[in-house]
């Protein structure tokens, strides 16, 4: 995995895809939108993957190995659980449950875990820290891998903020913390202006480690190497700001996975990806029924469909035919209405016209009748008939 051209990278830690802050990465500054990640832990991971397999791995891509036994001192849940899935894995806490006294150890730890994870711890544990170290080394198998970070300078000596700390309390007096310590001698300290980690309660601290303190201290106390992993992993989001407090890798030995573990994890994956394989076949060979099956549905739906739309353009054009023929049966309906109306009105005048005649011939009739009778009487008269 590498960065994308956008400025992305990966966590290692969950696997998300994370925007590279603009201001650079901050060692103790959450930068992975997903599980909150920062820089030391996630170069915890990326030293352990390079221990392990040789290779820069997400955590999420690691092959799981429950036959390897790691140790965890304070790990945030989230890591925690990452952890515990892919490997034999135990976290611990200083203050509850799975407790664990680096300075006293359980016999049934000693010899038994092939990495421990310490990030951000050995500073607040109290002195000696050599006897912790030494713990530390004895609790690894013989090619044991201890992954460390803590607090350090680069030049000078480990400063000791209590270096006779023997039996001791905080106490706030006034409302302010101080440490009380009674030394081995009998000598009563007090101490103020104390560094808390996370606030105060158990993340007192201790010391400051330098560098080469830190070296010799890891050496003294049984380890064959240390080194500092100060080299960037850009696609996982590991760009260090600082060149102190740098994550540490203290071996006993060299430490290999399990190879049986491996081959067996190896086989079983080959057979899911075989299983995998057949199962896709299946997968696309029903996705090909299916889509055949819906294609010739499809085809058999577009097929109705043109019918249909055939149909129904038929039937339009019948509907056009048929308006035009009732429009031309209500003009034909019209004409004829109107025909017939002027023939009434033609019928009336004649009827009129009739009426007037007769009336005329009525009015004939009787002047003729009434000449007829003038006329005959004139002739009565002159015949002597008619006086």
């Amino acid at each position: 995995m590498t960065c994308s051209a956008s400025g992305n990278f990966t966590c290692n830690i969950c696997g998300a895809e994370c925007q590279r802050p603009t201001g650079g990465f901050g060692r103790e500054v959450e930068s992975c939108s997903a599980c909150r990640s920062t820089v030391r832990v996630r170069a915890l991971i990326a030293v352990l993957s390079r221990e392990l397999f040789g290779a820069s791995l997400a955590l999420p891509d690691f092959p799981t190995l429950k036959g390897l036994r790691g140790f965890g001192m304070s790990d945030s849940p989230e890591l925690a659980e990452r952890l515990a899935a892919k490997f034999d894995y135990t976290n611990t806490f200083y203050h509850q449950a799975p407790r664990l006294d680096i300075t006293q150890p359980s016999a049934n730890d000693i010899g038994r875990y092939d990495f421990i994870i310490s990030s951000e711890v050995m500073e607040h544990v109290p002195t000696p820290v050599e006897r912790a170290f030494e713990n530390l080394c004895r609790m690894l198998k013989p090619d044991g891998l201890l992954l460390l970070t803590v607090p350090y300078t680069i030049d000078g000596r480990t400063v000791e903020h209590f270096p006779q700390l023997h039996r001791y309390a905080l106490a706030a007096p006034g409302g302010q913390t101080v440490l009380v310590n009674r030394r081995a001698d009998g000598a009563l300290e007090v101490f103020e202006n104390l560094v808390f980690h996370g606030g105060d309660g158990s993340t007192l601290e201790m010391r400051v480690f330098s560098e080469p303190a830190l070296r010799e201290t890891l050496r003294a106390a049984g380890f064959d190497s240390v080194d500092v992993a100060s080299a960037d992993v850009p696609e996982f989001g590991v760009e260090h700001a600082e060149t102190w407090s740098l994550p540490i890798a203290a071996r006993k030995g060299r430490l290999l996975p399990p190879i049986s573990e491996m081959a067996l994890g190896t086989r079983e994956a080959h057979r899911r990806v075989v299983a995998l394989e057949h199962e896709l076949a299946a997968v696309r060979a029903e996705y090909q029924r299916y889509t055949e099956f819906h294609q010739r549905s499809a085809e058999d739906s577009n097929r109705q469909l043109s019918e249909r739309a055939e149909w129904v353009r038929k039937v339009e054009r019948d509907f056009e035919e048929r308006s035009r023929w009732a429009f031309q049966l209500e003009h034909e309906r019209n004409d004829a209405l109107a025909a017939f109306e002027r023939s009434q009105a033609g019928e009336a005048q004649a009827q009129q016209h009739v009426e007037t005649l007769e009336k005329e011939l009525a009015e004939t009739r009787a002047a003729l009748a009434h000449l007829r009778m003038r006329m005959w009487t004139r002739v009565g008269r002159k015949l002597g008939a008619v006086e």
